[in-house]
């Protein structure tokens, strides 16, 4: 039986694109587009692969969502699922399954991913290693918080994501300057949390039913928040081959747990940690979403699969297949120097002559582009390899011999 999916893109954005043309190509699967865009801003061709096309007035508003959807199904006939990749959605999304009697993750479920502090007050009731925190709706929250625990400490806004408007505090200057930008209301409340020192790492799950059935592991160089504090480092994510042995039992472990009791159902999540200096392992956020940063094309070079249809299957018919990891890969993400547009790249000949064999995929940034805002940088090189530290060294060396230049 053919199923009727409404897929959710707010914004026409390249990475919500390519999910939504994986749930394209998805066998018994009829597809309609919900967005606030207009239909022009699409690609004819993707346009007319659409069973249909719906505009709404806020795609991040559950009502819009609703009223939506009973349009397509009023047109169309009914609609079996509703679904999107987008952090900011996945509320509003459950908000509007359950008004429209769809499966899919409940309300209170998306709630505990999506509010970090109720996410933290979830996993620390269940016994779950994760950061000190407190939600700060006042500044005498926040000095309460900063007596208890001390410095250093992050603050971040309490649905954030990305390491958006996130900071490290190490003494009352930066705290004051931090809430001068950003001082925390009952309306607009902010994250406090314990600043861990440790490596940072990913675990990405699939879980069908609440059961665990696939992980993936990553480790990030440096972290995203030392990314964010300084944008001249070109970073690197790194996913090794081998995830199964002992330097990973401790997340293994943590990892479903920390699932479960937030209330998983059939997703791709996302989730960030530290490793300690003594090995334990503190969950820092968890997404019930796909994660970003082509987390998801460095999981489909791994495994020789299209994590992004393996996605789309999931989502549609609550199928999926665990792929053996057969690879080791990595980006490195260029990030431009100075102010302004990209003028130029320095280091491409050394680099393909040096790594040029390892590269399996590139998005090189061009000259006259504007600089990017986001800690994704102005590009990204993927590197593959059967052996984990081939591709470990090859990230090391392309990012001391690629600088983007702008001006």
């Amino acid at each position: 039986m053919q199923q009727h999916v409404a897929f959710v893109v707010p914004f026409r954005f390249e990475t919500s694109l390519r999910f939504l043309r994986a749930a394209l190509d998805v066998p018994g699967c009829a597809v309609s587009l919900v967005t606030q865009e207009a239909q022009a801003a699409f690609e004819p061709d993707l346009v007319r692969r659409l069973a249909g096309f719906q505009q709404v007035k806020d795609a991040l508003s559950a009502s819009s969502l609703v009223d939506g959807v009973r349009q397509l199904a009023q047109r169309l006939g009914r609609v079996d699922r509703l679904i999107g990749v987008l952090e900011q959605l996945q509320v509003p999304l459950a908000e509007a399954r359950a008004a429209l009697r769809l499966p899919g993750l409940s309300v209170d479920a998306a709630v505990n991913f999506r509010e970090k502090s109720r996410m933290k007050d979830v996993l620390r009731a269940a016994g779950l290693p994760c950061a000190r925190h407190a939600k700060a709706t006042s500044l005498a929250d926040v000095r309460s918080f900063v007596a208890a625990v001390g410095y250093p400490l992050v603050m971040k806004p309490i649905d954030g994501a990305g390491a958006r408007n996130t900071f490290r505090i190490e003494n009352d200057g930066q705290l004051a300057e931090a809430l001068g930008s950003f001082p925390p209301h009952a309306t607009t409340p902010m994250m406090l949390e314990e600043f861990i020192v440790g490596d940072e790492h990913s675990y990405d799950a699939v879980a069908i039913r609440g059961d665990v059935v696939w992980h993936s592991i990553s480790r990030y160089s440096p972290s995203p928040l030392t990314v964010k504090e300084n944008d001249w480092i070109q970073w690197t994510v790194l996913l090794p081959r081998e995830i199964d042995g002992p330097e990973f039992a401790g997340i293994r472990a943590v990892g479903p747990r920390a699932l479960s009791v937030l209330g998983v159902g059939t997703q791709l999540c996302h989730m960030e940690w530290f490793r300690r200096k003594d090995g334990s392992v503190a969950v820092s956020e968890v997404g019930a979403r796909p994660p970003g940063a082509q987390f998801t094309t460095l999981m489909s070079w791994c495994h020789d699969v299209d994590m992004y249809k393996a996605w789309a299957r999931l989502m549609v018919h609550d199928t999926f297949d665990p792929p053996q990891r057969k690879f080791a890969a990595g980006a490195a993400y260029l990030r431009g120097q100075g102010h302004g547009k990209v003028v130029r790249i320095h280091g491409l000949d050394v680099a393909q002559k040096e790594l040029g064999h390892l590269v399996v995929e590139v998005r090189l940034p061009k000259p006259g582009q504007e600089h990017a805002t986001t800690y994704e940088g102005d590009g990204y090189v993927i590197l593959r390899h059967p052996e984990t530290k081939v591709v470990e060294d090859g990230l090391k060396r392309l990012v001391s011999i690629v600088r983007v230049e702008l001006q």
